[in-house]
């Protein structure tokens, strides 16, 4: 079984030293309340639910798997009493509107329980995390009766939701969805057509689900200029809130999956469902991202919470397995060998994992206290610096952490060794688990062209603009404080890199597409090591001023971990803009018939 505990410290340190949560979110309406101890407290909490009722149950859930008989999915055993918990916990409607039974806590909050889930129990996440991406999407888009009728259920966790996009011939381009919505007379709509891939499309764990469902009106525009939104219930809903009759939508089958086996993962059919429309006809799309820009910064935080249970049962395993002997002579003469954590190799494996975990988590609470900014600020100029930069980094969290996640759990299997490739002590299955995360809410690929093709150039590059312009005035700040030199000037480097990297695209891009599509996955991923190395150059300054305090062995640890991204993972940023500026020949100019 792997070795898990919160890492509550480093999330404090984020919070309290770091970030400055009290000062950014605390203070927000609404969020007056939500005070730093409020914080500390509901996360002791979460922390041990995780610990204690999701960590145990994933192993045996990846076993188990969900079964279908007969059109219905069992989830593994203890899955229902494990959500019936969470659910009476209030976990499903910890960042959910007080209106609807929601405890109103800041989205920084839910930004940390999901990785606290994911790290315990990813399988168990999805059903939650559906749910709470449709709430979101019915928040902004529904009408009062749809809130009034399934927000309430949604939050309280009675009811779970879902999204339902793709189809057999339809992935990425959703403008081929063939799904039709027919008018049937009294206001409501009858939904016809196949959905594959929906995550917690079918499930034993709440009453209802209310699937959001993408679907074209007749006589709609091509493409996806034509789609639009529908709720789709299970069971319909009767006018006083309490269950009808069971919808025309069926669970046909589910598919038997590489990892997340718990999660069911179905192929879902509807035959005449009756579903009523979300907003405006053929706004679907535009309000299906509302879900799935959420839904894409959840998955990013997948990656960061198996790469860090891959850490922390790495580590522990190699402090206790004896391997051989230091390479400058024995550490434990009095034993037969040494634990491999003496061997540098070993060493560099780790710290690899520790640093992109460290580094991505205070990125990932930098933009969820952001999404809250952006959301909350009374200022509206304020509101707007912030939702540039979430949708900025919305991409480069998705893509990377998921990236350097799957890296991370591979890594975690390097120092077991033989024994992390057998199941016995769960390493391959979160090799397994985070694989899915770089391909679902948007494949890798697709998340650099985001980055390349629609945010580099928004706005006349405002949204860029509010990532370098903090990142040069720390530089600038800090280059005077030689403590920090060591840290500063890396940045400063890379940070040069990637503004030379975006004007050369902004450029060749304009000429020629194919130039900007060839980098972006090089852009993307320089533009993720810049930004933590703006967050390790930020926790740097921070325990520089610490190392004369009580907690100076935390900061030595922060400052050493610091020094080694600088020094061996930074450097990777000189190889991806390499690439950037050798262009598109060597990927086009093989002729297709020579693959």
């Amino acid at each position: 079984m792997v070795t898990y505990a919160a890492p509550l410290e480093d999330i404090r340190f984020l919070l309290n030293e770091l970030l400055d949560y009290d000062g950014t979110v605390a203070g927000l309406p609404g969020y007056e309340e939500a005070s730093a101890d409020i914080v500390e407290a509901v996360l002791e909490e979460g922390a041990k639910f995780c610990e204690n009722e999701l960590l145990p149950l994933n192993r045996s859930g990846d076993e188990e798997g969900c079964i279908f008989e007969n059109g219905v999915v069992r989830t593994p055993t203890g899955f229902k009493e494990a959500y019936k918990a969470f659910a009476e916990g209030g976990w499903t409607g910890l960042a959910c509107d007080p209106a609807y039974g929601g405890q109103g806590l800041p989205k920084t909050l839910q930004f940390i329980l999901e990785e606290l889930i994911c790290s315990t129990n990813l399988s168990f996440g999805m059903y939650p995390g559906l749910s709470h991406g449709a709430y979101n999407a019915l928040v902004l888009h529904g009408s009062d009766e749809q809130k009034t009728t399934y927000l309430p259920k949604l939050t309280d966790g009675t009811w779970a939701g879902t999204m339902c996009l793709t189809e057999p011939h339809s992935g990425t381009d959703l403008g081929l969805i063939r799904t039709k919505a027919e008018p049937n007379g009294n206001g409501a709509y009858k939904i016809t057509g196949t959905k594959i891939f929906i995550s917690a499309g079918e499930h034993d764990l709440t009453e209802n689900i209310v699937h959001l469902v993408l679907a074209k009106l007749p006589g709609a525009p091509p493409g996806s200029r034509g789609i639009s939104l529908f709720i789709v219930p299970k069971f319909q809903v009767k006018a006083d809130g309490g269950l009808g009759p069971r919808n025309g939508v069926a669970c046909g089958s589910i598919e038997h999956k590489m990892g997340i086996k718990a999660s069911s993962t179905c192929v879902l059919n509807f035959d005449e469902a009756e579903g009523t429309l979300v907003g405006e006809p053929h706004k679907g799309m535009r309000y299906m991202f509302t879900m799935m820009n959420v839904a894409r910064l959840a998955v990013g935080i997948q990656g960061l919470g198996l790469a860090e249970t891959a850490y922390q049962s790495a580590a522990a395993y190699a402090k206790e397995r004896l391997q051989g002997r230091a390479l400058t002579g024995p550490k434990n003469p009095d034993k037969p060998a040494d634990p491999i954590i003496v061997h540098p190799d070993v060493r560099r494996n780790l710290l690899t994992m520790r640093a992109y975990n460290e580094g991505a988590r205070a990125l990932a609470l930098w933009c969820g206290m952001a999404v809250d900014v952006a959301e909350k600020h009374p200022e509206p100029e304020t509101r707007q610096e912030a939702d540039d930069l979430v949708a900025l980094l919305t991409p480069i969290i998705k893509a990377f952490f998921t990236d350097y996640g799957f890296e991370a759990t591979n890594l975690g299997v390097q120092v077991y060794g033989g024994h992390g490739y057998i199941r016995e002590h769960g390493m391959e299955q979160l090799v397994r688990d985070a694989r899915i995360a770089q391909l679902y809410e948007g494949a890798n690929g697709i998340q650099a062209l985001d980055l390349v093709g629609r945010k580099m150039g928004q706005n006349m590059g405002r949204l860029l603009r509010r990532f370098f312009h903090p990142v040069q005035a720390f530089v600038d700040e800090q280059q005077g404080e030689p403590r920090m030199a060591e840290f500063v000037m890396p940045l400063f480097k890379v940070l040069g890199r990637l503004q030379q990297a975006t004007l050369h695209l902004a450029q060749q891009g304009l000429k020629d597409p194919e130039e900007a599509g060839a980098a972006a996955s090089d852009y993307l991923r320089l533009f993720a090591l810049t930004a933590l190395a703006f967050m390790w150059a930020r926790m740097a300054r921070v325990a520089v001023d610490g190392l004369e305090g009580e907690r100076a062995a935390f900061y030595r640890s922060k400052l050493a971990t610091a020094r080694f991204f600088m020094t061996r993972l930074l450097p990777q940023s000189s190889g991806h803009f390499a690439a950037i500026m050798a262009g598109k020949a060597a990927i086009m100019e093989l002729e297709e018939a020579a693959f």
